[in-house]
């Protein structure tokens, strides 16, 4: 059964109504309760098969306000791109010693960055990385001879998304402390790049449904017509 306050909020909300944006955005400031600086989250139901390799949608997207989240970032690089990792802002720079943490089953990080020339034996941990969304792609940015760049996007809200087996899309989009603006500029900023990327053998509708939550709050929908237009 759900807790308290999950039932106290689920109260305030019309779970049929679809909300404009800036409405949606208070309403989960409104609902929220937690004593904690709530993570606010977007979930987006896209009218795609991801069993056919062609309607897999998958991007990143710089946020303008970020996350608000501190990201820690290891860079997998060999000593030549060491400094420029720890200067642009890495947390953790290395290579052949975080390859034989991560075999032994370390993963304590939220970004992994790697340099083209490692690859190959950082895919010995692809197995490991993979489930956990850390194993570093060339789509999203993370497999580049420009590390510095690399850190300094991540550091400042650049964010990763990909549809799921379901064909839904997750990810944070701020924090309930975030102004109102600043949230709905991140949400606004997200959904433009998932509707960019629009496969072009999608059939019907593309956009199905917008949602949007906080950490430990029921969803609240979010009315569509705008960002489909």
């Amino acid at each position: 059964m759900a807790g308290k306050k999950y039932r106290n909020a689920a109260l305030k909300i019309d779970r049929f109504h679809e909300y404009d944006l800036v409405d949606a955005v208070e309403k989960i400031r409104e609902i929220t309760e937690v004593k904690f600086d709530a993570t606010v989250d977007i979930a987006v139901k896209l009218g795609v098969d991801p069993r056919h390799a062609d309607q897999v949608v998958r991007g990143t997207v710089m946020l303008p306000h970020g996350t608000g989240k501190t990201v820690s970032v290891l860079v997998v690089c060999k000593e030549a791109k060491a400094e420029e990792a720890k200067e642009a802002g890495a947390d953790l720079v290395g290579f052949e010693e975080y390859i034989e943490k991560i075999q032994e089953g370390w993963t304590g990080v939220d970004v992994i960055i790697a340099t083209p020339d490692v690859m190959g034996q950082l895919g010995k941990v692809a197995k490991i990385l993979g489930p956990r969304g850390l194993m570093p792609n060339p789509k999203s940015g993370t497999v580049t001879m420009d590390v510095a760049k690399a850190v300094k996007e991540v550091k400042a809200g650049k964010i990763e998304f990909r549809v799921d087996k379901a064909g839904n899309i997750h990810a944070p989009v701020g924090k309930v402390s975030f102004q109102p603006e600043q949230l709905v500029a991140n949400i606004g900023s997200f959904l433009k790049e998932v509707i960019r990327l629009k496969p072009s053998a999608a059939k019907g509708q593309y956009v199905q449904g917008i949602a949007l939550s906080s950490t430990m709050s029921p969803s609240v929908k979010v009315k569509m017509e705008k960002f489909v237009a």
